[in-house]
């Protein structure tokens, strides 16, 4: 392999190599830093929004938090709770209670709704499963925006 040619002057042209590393070094910086940038970049109001408060089983043993709601919104009764329990011994640090996968359920007139917890904090579900809301009140109340006058279908049979 020949050495990289010299310019007039003595300076040394990059080889294509060097040249497709660097722009592929590059790219994957910046796809990094856009995939990494909704979590870093993260409003500490909504943080505080949607953080869950302390609940009954905070006692010895086992923290649990808790996010409870009861509401009639647009003529629909809407129900939910999202309870996360921490482990006795874990370190007394928000960043356990984040980690643990919270036990949710929603009620729209009775019928449940199936929530899903993005990595981010938020909340989806199978009626809006495009679009994230920072609370379980704003996914349900957005679930009965969408359904409009059709109930959601009752839960199916298990068979055994």
């Amino acid at each position: 392999m020949s050495p990289t040619p010299a310019k007039p002057g003595g300076t040394r042209i990059p080889s294509r190599r060097t040249v497709l590393r660097g722009a592929f070094t590059a790219a994957v910086v910046t796809g990094t830093a856009g995939a990494l940038s909704p979590l870093l970049d993260r409003d500490p109001a909504v943080a505080a929004r949607s953080a869950p408060a302390p609940g009954p089983g905070s006692g010895s043993g086992s923290r649990a938090t808790t996010e409870e709601f009861a509401e009639m919104y647009r003529g629909r009764e809407i129900r939910g709770t999202a309870t996360v329990v921490v482990p006795a011994g874990a370190p007394a640090d928000d960043r356990v209670a984040v980690a643990a996968e919270p036990v949710t359920e929603i009620r729209i007139d009775g019928r449940p709704l199936h929530v899903m917890r993005r990595a981010d904090g938020t909340y989806l579900s199978d009626v809006r499963h495009y679009e994230s809301y920072p609370t379980l009140l704003e996914t349900a109340r957005a679930a009965v925006d969408e359904l409009g006058t059709a109930r959601l279908a009752p839960p199916p049979a298990h068979h055994m």
